[in-house]
């Protein structure tokens, strides 16, 4: 069985649920306190021993590569300004030469397509992919631990009301095995009351390189687009995939209460901001 090294994070939605914002920042730059969503992402990943990351980026995503890169300029400046804490964070989060790639998805055709367009890179082994709108910290470690237990192909999935399963991909349950289960079956976007569990699919994944053979055919599905659950599906009939519940909490930051809701959540687990940051939305919420 081979190790997971590599990580796919398709960065080149266009955000366009959160307008205007958006128009002229990458979706995956803003910031959660004083880190860009993209950053959380890829230290969820380091952590749980991801080795590399390839980006999947669009027109007017360059700064997400200057992101990653180093900036010499201000580095220079905060020597000579004395600035060394500040110095030092950019250098931690800094990944080594080599530990990132970059490719371009030319057209919006769909998650399966953004994950077929990394397929040079990726090579002949399993990979993980990263959804960068959703915040899941630990998810990635639960996820290869999951896989190192089972193999084949791992989803993090989470429980949502029945009311809501409509919005979302839904896997059905076979086996269970403690935090983890047999996946059977999966549908996209089920109409209301024909959902076969309540556990979503929520943005993590571990997938067996077989995958890109069936994403070359281009079969489109919901929205007109090349639908990385389809896939999933057609690989189902030849290898097994697995179930993993995430223990913890995803905020999604590709909408406006996700995005409030994980900086209020991030910032009220740092020390020098979780106290007067308490004050201030007591404050709020007695003018209102």
């Amino acid at each position: 069985m081979k190790p997971i090294r590599k990580a796919v994070l398709p960065v080149a939605g266009l955000g366009t649920r959160f307008l205007p914002a958006t128009k002229a920042v990458p979706k995956e730059m803003l910031t959660v306190v004083d880190r860009p969503v993209v950053q959380h992402v890829v230290d969820e990943a380091r952590e749980a021993g991801i080795e590399h990351f390839i980006f999947v980026t669009g027109r007017g995503k360059a700064v997400i590569e200057d992101h990653f890169d180093i900036a010499y300029e201000l580095d220079k400046t905060l020597v000579e300004r004395g600035k060394q804490a500040a110095y030092d964070e950019l250098k931690k989060d800094l990944p080594q030469a080599g530990q990132t790639s970059f490719t371009r998805q030319q057209a919006p055709l769909g998650l399966g397509h953004a994950v077929w367009c990394a397929r040079e890179i990726v090579g002949d082994e399993p990979f993980a992919v990263l959804l960068p709108d959703m915040l899941s910290r630990g998810c990635m470690g639960q996820m290869l631990a999951a896989y190192e237990r089972h193999g084949g192909n791992v989803i993090a999935v989470e429980e949502v009301a029945p009311e809501e399963t409509h919005q979302y991909g839904i896997v059905s349950v076979g086996d269970t095995f403690g935090q983890t289960f047999e996946i059977t079956g999966m549908v996209e976007k089920p109409k209301q009351g024909t959902a076969p569990s309540n556990f979503i699919i929520s943005g993590r994944y571990i997938l067996q390189p077989e995958i890109f053979g069936i994403l070359e055919h281009g079969k489109k599905g919901a929205g007109g687009e090349i639908q990385l659950t389809d896939a999933m599906i057609d690989l189902m009939a030849e290898q097994s995939f697995y179930g993993m519940r995430y223990e913890g909490r995803t905020y999604d930051t590709g909408s406006k209460l996700g995005f409030l809701t994980a900086n209020v959540a991030y910032a009220l687990e740092r020390p020098d901001l979780a106290g007067p940051l308490k004050a201030e939305i007591a404050k709020l919420l007695a003018d209102q």
